[in-house]
């Protein structure tokens, strides 16, 4: 993940040049000019892994507790690329969409 982030730019260009329709993972990824990313919830994630340190903390055996999963996923869209890739973005798309940006 860390390698995708450090050569955003570089692959979002990619993907305009040779007008790949690509969906990323981070809301950055279409702030910077990718078409739309769908990730889970990362403020949610972080909930989740607070409450667990705070079971261990509080004398929880960790092999006990039970694995979770996300249960909040976002999407993001970028108009403007859409548009720049020719694409027609299907209204209720962009209703269901946490962010659009144009």
């Amino acid at each position: 993940m860390a390698t995708t982030i450090v050569n955003r730019d570089l692959i979002i260009d990619l993907a305009a040049r040779y007008r790949l329709p690509a969906v990323y993972t981070l809301r950055d990824f279409v702030l910077a000019g990718g078409l739309m990313a769908y990730s889970s919830d990362i403020m949610e994630q972080n909930r989740q892994a607070a409450s667990y340190v705070d079971q261990i903390l509080r004398g929880a055996n960790p092999a006990e507790l039970p694995v979770q999963a996300p249960t909040r996923f976002q999407t993001f869209v970028n108009l403007k690329t859409a548009k720049a890739l020719g694409l027609d973005v299907p209204p209720v798309m962009l209703v269901r969409a946490d962010e659009v940006i144009e």
